[in-house]
């Protein structure tokens, strides 16, 4: 029986101005909503003007409180827009029911208020600065404004990832147009309505909504509206953006990365050698390899006591375990097809010392490598290679070509080796080093791709000194020089 769930989010207004596009996911029909250009127009500016009123004169402590509250209802699992989020959610994805909600949940408790003000305290010294202006330490005073409307084009390939970028537009006061991705079309639907009905003046403020990909019209006159543009995509979508944001909007883009993970020769005895397979293989199952922060990759040391062979044995027992209980998602044609060339290849390029372990049904692969191979993505799907090493710092001297590609490198060394090892990475591009274990869950307020969340969105007006001293001649208490 075919379902049928309307998405998006539009002001009142506007409802009647839309005009509906079906996206199918099996059973489920999902209908999102669309605007021609004028329309396009029209609603940027009533959104710019809805901020202006109802989001820009809040304080940003009244911004976090009013976000925390939506949060806490998604995480709680009776709310109805949480269990509509889980119920919906495996279906657009077809990602394993179970996987989804434990995912999203650790995902959600780091928008939380605490989490929420942290993300403001990395990138302000003072918070108020988003409030009023205040002092600075060079003299004068500052002030930091957000965007008067932000623009967001988001990926499909994380559920729930249009919430990081909504949260920040939000604490930087920045009322904004959201375009669905074809691929997951639910979470910021959910989230939008959610922030309307937990602060109504918010609904006027936000619309999410749909077009074509490769479209230029109505996107170029949404990013002509916009004072920033914040993006999330592949390469393509990066060169669409940049053909259609003009010169005087200011374009985020968050593209294609790589990540891999680094096992210390120190992490391999006989006890926690297992367990730390079994945290690098939550970090390749969780979103099956789809995140910027999926590892590809495992560079293993030898000379612990478990080898780096055996490393690859114990992941994918790790990998088979997690099947029973979170099984992968069935895939597209397209998909199903390149992980077949990807394990043809792996199987026929096996050299002296190599393996190749794998599920019979195709469920996941893990390719062992007794000499060393350069970073190079698989095809995802729950498809990883172990590579022995000599040591890690062979593995970190052959990422310099991949510098503009990399971000997250999870890591498991003892202490000493920690900080030594993370500024080899730091030089070699790396953004982000974090436990195997965490790949796929960054820390509230962690800089992405290395820049900052909130930073990026504002611009910093000052009041310079000499102008306070000059309007000390023109008060009604100033006395004339004698």
């Amino acid at each position: 029986m075919t379902t049928r769930w309307v998405a998006g989010h539009l002001p009142p207004a506007f409802a009647r101005e839309a005009r509906w596009h079906t996206l199918a996911f099996g059973d489920l029909q999902v209908e999102v909503p669309r605007l021609d250009a004028p329309a396009m127009r029209e609603l940027a500016r009533h959104v710019a003007a809805a901020g202006r009123e109802h989001l820009k004169p809040l304080a940003v402590s009244t911004v976090i409180g009013h976000v925390d509250r939506a949060v806490a209802r998604l995480l709680d699992p009776q709310d109805p827009y949480r269990r509509e989020a889980d119920a919906l959610l495996p279906r657009v994805t077809g990602l394993d029911a179970g996987m989804v909600s434990l995912a999203l949940t650790g995902y959600l408790k780091t928008f939380r208020a605490p989490q929420l003000h942290r993300f403001v305290a990395e990138d302000f010294a003072n918070p108020k600065v988003l409030d009023e202006f205040q002092p600075a330490v060079k003299g004068g005073l500052v002030r930091a404004l957000g965007p008067r409307l932000l623009a967001h084009s988001w990926a499909g390939n994380v559920p729930g990832l249009p919430l990081w970028s909504l949260a920040c537009g939000l604490l930087v006061k920045a009322p904004a147009i959201g375009k669905l991705p074809s691929a997951e079309p639910v979470f910021a639907s959910l989230f939008a309505r959610l922030l309307a009905e937990v602060h109504p003046p918010w609904a006027g403020c936000l619309a999410v909504l749909w077009w074509p990909g490769g479209e230029p019209e109505p996107a170029a006159t949404l990013y002509a509206e916009a004072d920033t543009v914040l993006a999330y995509g592949g390469t393509e979508t990066m060169r669409q953006l940049r053909v259609q944001v003009p010169p005087h909007t200011r374009l985020l883009a968050f593209g294609h990365k790589l990540a891999l993970g680094l096992v210390g020769r120190q992490a391999l005895d006989a006890q926690r050698g297992p367990a730390t397979a079994r945290l690098a293989a939550h970090d390749v199952a969780r979103y099956e390899q789809q995140g910027c922060y999926s590892p590809h990759v495992f560079y293993v040391e030898r000379g612990g006591r478990l080898a780096p062979r055996e490393f690859a044995q114990h992941l994918a027992g790790e990998l088979a375990n997690l099947q029973q209980r979170y099984p992968r998602r069935t895939l597209a044609l397209e998909e199903a097809a390149a992980v077949a060339r990807w394990r043809d290849a792996g199987q026929a390029g096996l050299g002296e010392g190599d393996a190749w372990i794998a599920d019979e049904r195709g469920a996941w692969a893990v390719s062992y490598a007794d000499s060393f191979r350069p970073l190079a993505p698989t095809a995802g799907q729950r498809c990883v290679q172990v590579v022995a090493v000599e040591s890690l710092d062979q593995a970190v001297d052959a990422l310099a070509p991949h510098a503009p590609f990399l971000q997250t490198v999870g890591v498991a060394v003892e202490p000493a080796a920690l900080l030594p090892l993370s500024e080899r990475l730091a030089a070699a591009g790396a953004t982000r080093i974090c436990a195997l274990g965490g790949m796929t869950a960054p820390e509230a307020g962690w800089h992405h791709d290395g820049r900052f969340n909130l930073l990026d969105l504002v611009r910093m007006v000052e009041i310079e000194q000499g102008a306070e001293r000059s309007a000390e001649r023109y008060a009604p208490y100033a006395q004339e020089e004698t």
